[in-house]
């Protein structure tokens, strides 16, 4: 066996501590090891419940899921304590983690109401998500609504998150702020953050076409990169138009701690298991250039 020195162990301490000192406390405690591959419910896997969707991730390698809402999945805000319970155990028995809830609520709309809606549902969302052991919930901004000051709707959506943020701290949660819709630019995004100050909150970087517009990719995700959660999402590592290999190789030069979870889209392959697999591969041959 290879002897590790006192030299050793203190150059690895003070090099695990440097990383964690610059991240925000909600978010050291949800991170995993290192980057991992897992997969959105949206699409191939919408119609497969719960069973299915484990025994697939396990045939695949990959380990990692965010359950999307209304599918096929069935975990919801509805269930009981003793179905959430059971969802718990499900996952524990697996070697398959439940690494997110996928809503679908967002704070753009003109109508307060609505707000006042959509808030009240991520707290069902959140809590939903802290009872079924799973570590954060995603939410969307979701759009700058036409004839409403832009401003204004950052100042709203960016206040929104910190109210739900308030809620996610107490629960130990993320709540997971995705790259999305009209309010997909990063620039945006980076104004919305500025307003959501909670550390609770986070951004779910989305692997959009707008990330390689003016001043580019680089500079787009180190912009937001010092708010990334612990998960973010990519499409199919084979889409042509996309810097994949790029964007890997940033994930690890800034030493990201998460989840890249494939939010696959488009027409469904003949064989959706065999096309995870093939994901899981191209991760893997990403990661391994990233890191050479």
């Amino acid at each position: 066996m290879q002897r590790v020195s006192r030299r050793d162990v203190l150059r690895q301490a003070v090099a695990l501590t440097a990383t964690f000192v610059a991240v925000p406390s909600i978010l050291r405690a949800a991170q995993a090891p290192a980057i991992r591959f897992g997969m959105v419910t949206y699409q191939w896997g919408r119609d497969w419940d719960l069973p299915t969707l484990l025994k697939n991730c396990q045939a695949t390698g990959i380990l990692g899921v965010e359950l999307r809402t209304t599918h096929k999945h069935g975990v919801e805000p509805t269930l009981s304590a003793a179905e959430r319970a059971e969802v718990k155990a499900r996952f524990a028995d697996s070697p398959v983690k439940l690494v997110s809830i996928g809503s679908a609520e967002d704070f753009h709309s003109p109508d307060p109401a609505a707000v006042k809606r959509s808030i009240e549902k991520t707290r069902e969302f959140l809590k939903l998500s802290a009872d079924v052991g799973s570590s954060g919930v995603k939410v969307r901004p979701n759009d700058l609504p036409r004839g409403v000051e832009p401003q204004k709707t950052i100042e709203q959506i960016g206040k929104a998150l910190n109210e739900c943020g308030a809620y996610a701290a107490d629960l130990g949660q993320q709540v997971r702020l995705e790259v999305h819709g009209g309010c997909s630019k990063p620039s945006v995004i980076k104004q919305i953050m500025d307003v959501a100050t909670n550390p609770a909150v986070a951004v779910c970087w989305n692997s959009n076409n707008s990330d390689q517009e003016a001043p580019g990719l680089e500079a787009n995700f180190m912009m937001l990169r010092p708010r990334m959660g612990l998960t973010s999402h990519v499409r199919q590592l084979d889409t042509p138009g996309y810097a994949w290999a790029d964007l890997i190789r940033l994930f690890v030069k800034t030493n990201y701690q998460g989840w890249l979870l494939l939010e696959a889209g488009g027409k469904d392959p003949e064989d959706r298991v065999a096309a995870m697999i093939r994901q899981r591969e191209l991760f893997e041959q990403l990661m391994a250039k990233a890191m050479a």
